[in-house]
């Protein structure tokens, strides 16, 4: 039986809300879009959206058509501070990731756009442990139909995903799968399949989380 893990990356593999903030703001400052500088708390308290869910919490006054194109600026210089900064890898990430690879399919399933996930598989060298990915860029569509791509596209009889916020597991019991929440990360979650307080904590976790699944 081929088992996955497929993983949010925000708040859940990385913390890049710094280096995103300050490309945002690049931007937005820039063209007097918005009043004053976002810091990372309004930034953290947005990631996990789709690109027209932050359209709408930031440039709402503005027509759809045109807040879209200037996020998707926003996004383009996002790419260019990620690629020279990156961001913080949290503690315990490569090394759980490897030991996991050797009896499980390792997938990325995000809202960003497309491009973010390569700039984080680059910065970190990381691309040879991740089996697949997909986001919201790319296809257009919410994350749990793309949690569903993966999982079928990678022929995965079982499969579960960890995320760290409530549109998280939302999105992934609508899938029909299982949920671990990272409660490291950026938000609360109120009925998670299992909980982990470390990234490493994982091994010991996805185990019992699978079990539930029979």
């Amino acid at each position: 039986m081929k088992k996955g893990i497929i993983f949010d990356l925000d708040g859940t593999l990385w913390d890049s809300v710094a280096t995103i903030t300050k490309a945002w703001n690049d931007v937005l400052l820039k063209d007097a879009l918005i009043k004053s500088p976002l810091n990372t708390q309004k930034m953290m308290s947005m990631m996990g959206k789709t690109l027209p869910e932050f359209a709408a919490a930031l440039l709402g006054d503005m027509p759809q058509e045109e807040s879209l194109a200037v996020l998707g600026e926003c996004c383009r210089r996002e790419l260019i501070y990620i690629e020279k900064e990156g961001g913080e890898l949290y503690e315990g990430v490569r090394e759980t990731l490897k030991s996991l690879k050797k009896d499980y399919t390792l997938c990325i399933v995000s809202n960003c756009e497309d491009g973010y996930i390569q700039a984080f598989l680059k910065y970190y060298s990381l691309g040879e442990l991740i089996d697949d990915f997909e986001s919201f860029g790319t296809t257009g569509k919410d994350k749990d139909e793309n949690i569903l791509i993966v999982k079928e596209r990678n022929g995965l009889d079982e499969a579960l995903y960890v995320g760290d916020t409530q549109k998280d597991c939302d999105c992934t019991h609508a899938a029909g799968l299982k949920f671990i929440h990272a409660a490291y990360g950026f938000g609360k979650v109120t009925n998670p399949d299992g909980v982990i307080n470390s990234f490493g904590e994982l091994e010991k976790v996805v185990g019992g989380v699978f079990d539930l699944l029979k």
